[in-house]
């Protein structure tokens, strides 16, 4: 072949590539301005966990209620005050109110009400509707008792010392019913109130104060503005009781908590990757060039990957940034493999480099899109999010370094002490060959493997994933059981065609509930219905009470010689049109979903599930009853982690097909020294999972199924420029820098990420050492621009 007919194919390119260049900064500078619009219109980062976990697609009612449910208390944050002295928990009280008042944030929190106040604006709501709110215990009595004993009853009321306390004067309520419906309440929400209207538990007195945030709970940017704000409001309570103990729980806390944890690895994961492989290119090149141009398509991978996944999203969630930001480690691979080829090729010569390099460049594009696009096959929108992050990040920088590379690197790259040592390190692996050999190799990692692998056990629990603060969970639990709060998580769901029928049928199932309680299988319960009575219900303790009262006060009136006429009460019954519109429902609307896909929708939940023998016994107590089932959220999302575990393991093997077959067409009878590897690398990783007592999750194996993809290019490159010192320069400082990404990656407080960065630590340090053992001898078979046989 002539010169000139040689250098037809790289000025070819070289036109061609003058405009793909253009073209991609079009693109970008297109893509940059659009960003730049949405951003300067509002924040696009999500920090609500909800948003991580699938929705029930073949569930839509269930999921709507279980949305409904965490968006009625995801605004709101709890705080208790505990003193042994009352009179010292009211000023405190005082204090921490108005603190929060005075500060700089008040904005951020607003007061929603107490207990206290809550009392005489409900208290005032009802007493209209006492007539027709009755106990169970109350109805027994009225049906069964003599009239001459209740006469009795009502006497004592009136003249005896010891009478039950009143909460509305003797002719409205001359059986002091009414006082008797409201301590059942305060039983059955789990308060135990003292004379002082404070909370009773543990020894001590309780003030509590409830906040609602304004906005959502989870627009946050990182900082601690929230506690910080009670942390200074708590300050100010301590000072004047100094024995003060400080509660204070709710999503706001969970939500912040979390954003300041993103934001601090997406700080030490992202800037600390990065830093890592300047560093790494400084030392194997020696030179500005090499690193500002690494930067720069680490840079624009990133920002692209940022600009799509809002783009088709809408929002990005702060934990796909920080998984991103382990991204650097993968995408510098290509601008490392280009400046290691380059050292000592005259610059002249860059084109005809670049057609060299492009098959196993876009070999090794290919193979890690597959491992992150696997992510999107699961129906978390977090991983979602994850998957097009990732494949967009490598694409754009790979698409940086083939079409700008070639134009912005036109001087020279001197080979440096490091890199000459580093290359050089691949002559003393040794190789492989034989089948012996092999076969002893294989032997033996596999018995490794499987000693490890045989101590491995699974661990769905959707609780292991929790990343809250200890300490904020530890108040969290105790909060919740010092105001008898139930799980959100576990409830049965109550549907009827109206409101009526479906305040009817929860009925039916506290009745059974509350036996439940008598026996003490379970702390109690919490239901609209304690609060709004079906209206069949109202209406038969109305017509009850006006068949027992009027003969009570005749009987009374004799005795004392003065008419003692039965007061009017409200002519309708109460309704939950009316009961959903005044202050004394606020505390329950949570209970209460409405309409919801046609039919309407209450959820009963239950105290303490603690003392339930066995979730059957909360199953059971459903079973029979028309329109009302048992759910359990933390179960169903730990069946479903479970599940895709089972299935993104059935997909990595069908990965591990694929990606053979596409290097089967490449290397043929050579392909397995690029597979083996891998293959390896990964049964050596569950080995270690295994005997570091590290439990097996769904996050570990799609950290298998990435390094599917990203060790194969190690063994692609080995074995594209066989032999060559450059090329395993470019493997141990791309495999450096990857390792040290995830690496970092698994510190993360995040049990999901962390996870993925133990795996893929194992990994792919063991698959950078094994590559080099299955190296082809740099005289076995045709060049790699053709496959080897």
């Amino acid at each position: 072949m002539s010169t000139g007919t040689a250098g037809k194919g790289p000025e070819r390119l070289r036109r061609w590539w003058h405009w793909l260049g253009i073209a991609w900064l079009l693109v970008l500078l297109v893509m940059g301005m659009q960003q730049w619009r949405l951003w300067s219109q509002q924040s696009r980062i999500d920090t609500d966990i909800l948003a991580l976990l699938p929705q029930d697609a073949h569930d839509r009612l269930l999921s709507d209620v279980t949305r409904r449910i965490a968006d009625g208390s995801s605004r709101q944050v709890v705080v208790l005050l505990g003193s042994t002295d009352g009179t010292a928990a009211k000023r405190a009280q005082a204090a921490f109110a108005k603190a929060m008042a005075s500060d700089a944030d008040s904005g951020l929190l607003v007061p929603s009400g107490s207990i206290e106040g809550w009392f005489d604006e409900a208290r005032a709501f009802y007493a209209p509707y006492r007539d027709r709110l009755l106990t169970p215990a109350q109805r027994e009595q009225l049906q069964q008792a003599e009239p001459g004993a209740l006469a009795e009853q009502a006497l004592g009321a009136l003249y005896g010392p010891m009478g039950a306390p009143r909460l509305t004067e003797w002719r409205q309520d001359p059986l002091s019913l009414w006082p008797q419906w409201w301590q059942q309440q305060a039983r059955g929400s789990g308060l135990r109130l003292g004379d002082d209207g404070l909370l009773e538990a543990e020894g001590k007195h309780w003030a509590a104060l409830q906040f609602d945030t304004p906005g959502s709970a989870f627009q946050l940017d990182g900082e601690r503005h929230i506690d910080g704000l009670l942390e200074r409001a708590g300050q100010a309570a301590i000072a004047v009781a100094p024995d003060l103990e400080i509660l204070h729980a709710g999503v706001p806390l969970h939500a912040e908590a979390a954003a300041v944890q993103a934001s601090r690895e997406i700080n030490t994961i992202g800037w600390g990757s990065m830093a890592a492989v300047l560093l790494l290119v400084w030392l194997a090149f020696r030179s500005l060039r090499p690193i500002l141009l690494v930067a720069a398509s680490l840079l624009i991978g990133c920002g692209v990957a940022l600009a799509v996944t809002v783009l088709v999203f809408g929002k990005v969630h702060v934990l796909t940034l920080v998984f991103g930001a382990s991204l650097v480690g993968v995408a510098e691979d290509y601008g490392i493999h280009w400046f290691a080829s380059r050292q000592g090729e005259p610059a002249n010569r860059r084109w005809h480099l670049l057609r060299h390099l492009l098959p196993g460049l876009w070999l090794a594009l290919l193979t890690s899109a597959l491992a992150y696009l696997a992510l999107g096959l699961t129906p978390f929108p977090g991983l979602q999010q994850m998957a097009l992050f990732s494949v967009t990040g490598l694409a754009a920088a790979f698409l940086t370094v083939i079409f700008w590379f070639p134009w912005l690197d036109g001087g020279e790259i001197r080979p440096t002490r490091f890199s000459r040592w580093l290359g050089g390190t691949l002559d003393h692996f040794p190789r492989l060959h034989g089948a012996r050999s092999v076969g002893i190799f294989l032997a033996a990692t596999l018995l490794l493997a499987a000693l490890g692998i045989a101590r491995l056990h699974s661990d769905d629990d959707l609780r292991s994933l929790q990343s809250s603060p200890p300490a904020l969970m530890e108040q969290q639990i105790r909060l919740s059981r010092l105001l008898g709060m139930p799980s959100p998580a576990q409830f049965y769901l109550v549907q009827g065609a109206d409101a009526e029928q479906l305040l009817q049928r929860e009925e039916t199932l506290t009745e059974r509930l509350r036996a439940l309680a008598r026996d003490r299988r379970i702390g109690g319960y919490r239901a609209i219905t304690d609060w709004l009575p079906s209206v069949a219900r109202q209406r038969a303790d109305a017509a009850l009470t006006a068949r027992v009262e009027p003969g009570v006060l005749e009987a009374v009136s004799s005795a004392v010689g003065e008419a003692l006429p039965r007061p009017a009460f409200a002519a309708t019954p109460l309704t939950i049109d009316a009961f959903l519109a005044a202050p004394a429902s606020q505390p329950f609307r949570y209970l209460w979903a409405g309409r919801v896909n046609g039919q309407m929708i209450s959820v009963v939940m239950v105290d303490d599930l603690s003392r339930a023998d066995a979730l059957a016994t909360l199953q059971g107590a459903a079973d029979g009853l028309p329109g009302v089932r048992w759910v359990d959220r933390t179960a169903d999302f730990s069946q479903l982690l479970g599940h895709y575990r089972k299935l993104m393991g059935g997909l990595l093997l069908v990965g591990i097909v694929l990606v053979f077959g596409v290097l089967w067409v490449r290397y043929r009878r050579q392909a397995w020294r690029v597979f083996a590897p891998t293959l390896i690398a990964g049964a050596l990783t569950l080995g270690l999972l295994g005997l570091f007592g590290q439990p097996l999750q769904l996050f570990n194996v799609l950290a298998l199924m990435l390094l599917l993809g990203m060790g194969i290019d190690y063994g692609i490159f080995l074995i594209e420029h066989r032999g060559d010192a450059s090329a395993w320069l470019a493997v141990c400082v791309g495999a450096a820098s990857t390792w040290l990404s995830f690496g970092l990656l698994g510190l993360s407080q995040t049990p999901a990420l962390r996870a993925f960065g133990l795996t893929l630590l194992f990994g792919i340090g063991l698959v950078w050492l094994i590559s080099p053992l299955f190296r082809p001898p740099p005289h076995d078979g045709p060049a790699p621009d053709g496959p080897t046989t």
